[in-house]
């Protein structure tokens, strides 16, 4: 009879515990209600209010003579520093100390960092490209073994597409490190071409050929004067090299107009082009 009035009292007062505690909570979620429904206000707030200046920084910008590649990248990182701000700003309302926020910020950046070292190059990376800018969207670029327009310059990673329609995403670590060609910046670009005849040919009559083909292609240009020379004397073959300037934009339909045209006048006047042959002599 004792023992079950002991365990009665017992089971009374983990009642009373559990009911106090419910009320405690209650009435501090009660006073803390204005202060979190205040705390979230701030933050949609302010996430629409940073969209609305993401929009308008975007819009100067284009109006600018900024970049369209660097655009992008710029707009991810104010996002991402204008978001911080907010939630920083939020925490802030709801009474977290600054300085507990400082060390949170801190030890997550510096978890982060040692996690994602390759994303912190490329965040890196695209601040090197951003200001070195050694090309700019629209132009074509080979960088290591690929080659393609530059589309835009993202916070990790630059995007290129391909002659093919390919997209190419390149981490902007390996960009600012990489040998980077850009064919595009110079309003003029050395087309480069080798045409190969019979050794039984005239090849001042070849080289004169191609000089008349050059005079009447309207793309070739004058000035630099092109180059057409005999350039080497091959196992099967003369060599004429033929060296031309040519605008930039206009470089590929020069390339095959030349290729086309050399072909059409060579066997109109009798020009070979030889292959490689092999004379094979039988001793008896």
């Amino acid at each position: 009879m004792i023992m079950l009035l002991i365990n009665n009292e017992e089971v009374v007062s983990d009642v009373a515990k559990a009911t106090s505690f419910i009320d405690n909570f209650a009435e501090r979620l009660k006073n803390a209600l204005p202060t979190l429904i205040f705390a979230v206000f701030v933050l949609i707030i302010g996430i629409v209010i940073v969209k609305i200046i993401a929009k308008i920084i975007s819009k100067c910008m284009k109006k600018s003579t900024v970049d369209n590649a660097a655009v992008v990248f710029l707009l991810s990182f104010i996002r991402i520093i204008l978001y911080t701000i907010v939630v920083v700003s939020a925490l802030t309302i709801i009474g977290v100390p600054m300085s507990s926020i400082i060390t949170l910020i801190g030890a997550a950046g510096l978890a982060v960092s040692l996690a994602l070292q390759s994303c912190l190059s490329n965040l890196a990376g695209g601040f090197i490209i951003l200001f070195s800018k050694p090309f700019k969207s629209g132009d074509l670029i080979e960088i290591d073994s690929s080659t393609g327009m530059v589309q835009s310059i993202n916070i990790l990673y630059t995007k290129m597409l391909t002659a093919d329609n390919k997209t190419i995403l390149i981490p902007n670590g390996k960009v600012a490190d990489a040998k980077i060609v850009n064919f595009s910046e110079m309003p003029t670009r050395r087309l480069d071409m080798t045409f190969d005849i019979s050794y039984t040919n005239d090849f001042e009559k070849a080289k004169a050929i191609i000089g008349s083909i050059v005079d009447k292609n309207q793309l070739i240009l004058k000035n630099p004067e092109p180059l057409i020379r005999l350039g080497a004397h091959k196992d099967s073959a003369l060599e004429i090299v033929v060296k031309l300037w040519v605008p930039n934009d206009k470089y590929y339909e020069a390339f095959y107009d030349m290729s086309e045209a050399v072909k059409s006048e060579f066997d109109k006047n009798g020009i070979e082009i030889p292959y490689n042959q092999l004379d094979v002599h039988i001793q008896k």
